[in-house]
């Protein structure tokens, strides 16, 4: 089975269908960027009527055994999650309204500076906010997973320290291996070894460079890199694809509101657009070869399995909200 801890994007049947034939079991989906509460419930609505009208592929899991049940029935497992904080609307009991809700996964900021902290796009990182630290120990308690993707380094490491429970960084590489401000330093990456946490290793190109995207042996070399920084067990999957995005799509993700200029995310002014997948991950369903792919360059089957599922599944199981229900 194959986890994957992060995509974006319209989700239709087709694209449920692709991850159920390449054996994705479970993926985190975006639910939303910038969107404030009741759009945020908006979107959660919808997904919960996408995900009935395709109950027979398809299923949301708040719960990692619910993860395991479903990807084991041979159906994708739909963890909702959404990359920034402003669904809570600055208000502390909104965390575990979503919670109750269904949400297991919230990146603290996206591309902004906001409330809560620092984003890896700013001149300076401010660090995690006294509000931010709030709301870590209340996502802590709601039980929603931490992820700290587009967030600076010092807010991340902040995030590391006041988290009493192991937090992700779900779509991202080592910048060590790729230079750019989307990627975490050394110190982020060993930060996560020591506390349980886990990476989710890109295939975007703009933050993975043309050089890991040229084919599977190459990214999977990436993930071996990755893996000498923040070791096996603290890295896994966390392509990034997008689903079905138009250029509209593109403009709401970097410039939301909060700009009436250009402004280019991960990419650049000669890069500005979609950015091309992989050689090797040209289809939804190519991700079936990342298995085979780190079989290649050398890791053992225990360590395939950690990296494609198993690490993803030991950090839901300490952090997702149980409940008495399996799902």
């Amino acid at each position: 089975m194959i986890i994957d801890g992060l995509q974006c994007g319209h989700f239709d049947r087709q694209a449920f269908s692709s991850l159920q034939k390449a054996g994705v079991g479970g993926v985190v989906v975006t639910c939303g960027f910038w969107e404030g509460a009741v759009e945020s419930l908006d979107s959660l609505a919808k997904w919960r009527d996408l995900v009935r009208e395709n109950s027979d592929i398809a299923e949301i899991a708040t719960t990692a055994d619910a993860v395991r049940r479903i990807g084991g029935e041979g159906k994708v497992a739909i963890i909702l999650g959404f990359q920034n904080a402003n669904l809570f609307e600055g208000r502390i009991r909104f965390v575990e309204l979503f919670a109750e809700l269904g949400v297991r996964v919230v990146q603290l900021t996206y591309n902004n500076q906001n409330e809560l902290g620092g984003s890896c796009y700013e001149a300076e990182d401010s660090g995690l906010a006294r509000f931010g630290k709030e709301v870590v120990r209340e996502m802590n308690r709601a039980g929603i997973l931490v992820d700290c993707s587009h967030v600076g380094d010092r807010t991340t490491l902040d995030a590391i320290e006041v988290s009493e429970k192991p937090i992700a960084v779900t779509h991202a590489n080592a910048r060590s291996l790729f230079d750019h401000k989307r990627n975490k330093s050394d110190d982020v990456l060993k930060a996560l070894k020591e506390t349980g946490g886990v990476i989710g290793c890109a295939a975007y190109r703009n933050i993975t460079g043309d050089e890991y995207c040229k084919s599977i042996e190459a990214w999977c070399g990436m993930v071996a890199r990755t893996v000498e920084i923040a070791g096996v067990d603290s890295v896994a999957i966390g392509t990034d694809r997008s689903h079905n995005f138009t250029a509209p799509d593109y403009a709401w993700m970097r410039q939301g509101r909060w700009t009436r200029g250009i402004d280019y995310g991960a990419g650049s002014a000669a890069r500005p657009g979609k950015a091309p997948p992989p050689d090797w991950f040209q289809t939804v369903e190519d991700i079936q070869v990342i298995p085979d792919g780190l079989r290649k360059v050398g890791f053992s089957e225990e360590e395939v399995e950690k990296i494609t599922h198993k690490n993803w599944l030991r950090l839901y199981e300490a952090t997702f909200r149980t409940t008495r229900e399996e799902n």
